[in-house]
């Protein structure tokens, strides 16, 4: 089963003055049970305004959002004890210790001191959260946030930036604790910009383009989807080896210190083939997998000429 579905979802924002905002064009989405999800997009692509909806804090304007098989906002009542999020930064009191912040979250759901605990160390701040959350640095707050998240040991998390303006250890943290969390089962939807990261932590994602979804899938499906395969090749006369595999009917490009050969994978071998019998003879020979940052780019280059 889905565990999010998105069919046709369209919010357009009215203004006093001037033109509606279109935040969201007919979007249709569907992400499975299990692992983490990466929600992709350049800045205004809907996002944020997707998770929103999800979790009936905007009502779209038309289309059809359901949340673990029950339907938004009608069915909300139903499955929000089974959904942990943070939309944006957490909030928390900044006096009160990390403990202290959690027990307050869990009295008001009516949950039990335990849970607290185990959520502090299911996400490595048991030793610190006797500590005032004043002294805590980002990382912990986003770890804090998200232990509160944890806190009704929820089959699904929507989690919006959870790693916004940490620095590279903090990141890390936050990129193991996701992993963790969608191989236990649950499902993890992550909204992020943080394309490198998305491609080590996520098993699928979508990427939007002005309030419509362009590419969604498996991360390796999605990137097989690409565009045709290339192979990086080096040698020592670059211009040499391009004319001899022009000779061979290979397209190649010189791209700094390599080529880059328009060719499926399995064409090294046609490709090592026709330089050594010309004598030439490559240093390297790879595969040129196309980045999720690359696919990212190439997908929402038409949002960012827009808006410049």
């Amino acid at each position: 089963m889905d565990v999010i579905e998105i069919e046709g979802l369209r919010k357009v924002y009215r203004r006093l003055r001037g033109r509606p905002s279109v935040a969201l064009d007919g979007l249709d989405l569907a992400v499975p049970s299990g692992g983490v999800f990466g929600f992709l997009g350049p800045n205004g692509s809907g996002k944020t305004t997707t998770i929103r909806c999800l979790l009936g804090l905007v009502r779209p304007t038309a289309g059809g959002v359901s949340l673990l098989g029950r339907p938004v906002p009608e069915g909300l009542a139903g499955t929000m004890g089974r959904v942990g999020a943070i939309v944006e930064a957490p909030a928390l009191f900044p006096t009160m210790t990390g403990r202290e912040n959690l027990r307050l979250l869990a009295a008001l759901d009516g949950i039990g001191r335990r849970r607290v605990d185990d959520v502090l160390a299911e996400v490595g701040l048991e030793h610190r959260a006797g500590d005032a959350v004043k002294r805590y640095s980002l990382g912990m707050r986003q770890r804090l946030g998200l232990a509160a998240a944890l806190l009704k040991d929820p089959e699904l998390l929507v989690l919006d930036e959870p790693a916004n303006g940490l620095d590279p250890a903090g990141i890390r943290e936050i990129r193991v604790l996701l992993r963790r969390l969608g191989a236990e089962g649950r499902t993890v939807f992550v909204s992020s910009h943080l394309l490198s990261e998305v491609e080590q932590t996520c098993d699928s994602v979508a990427i939007l383009r002005a309030g419509r979804c362009v590419a969604a899938g498996p991360v390796r499906q999605v990137l097989a989807g690409a565009g045709p395969a290339a192979v990086v090749v080096r040698m020592d006369d670059l211009d040499a080896g391009r004319r001899i595999l022009a000779r061979a009917g290979f397209t190649a490009e010189r791209v700094g210190d390599h080529l880059r050969v328009d060719a499926p994978t399995g064409r090294g071998a046609a490709i090592n083939r026709a330089l050594a019998e010309s004598g030439v003879w490559a240093s390297e020979l790879r595969c040129d997998e196309v980045t999720l940052e690359e696919l990212f780019l190439r997908l929402t280059a038409e949002t960012r000429e827009e808006a410049a």
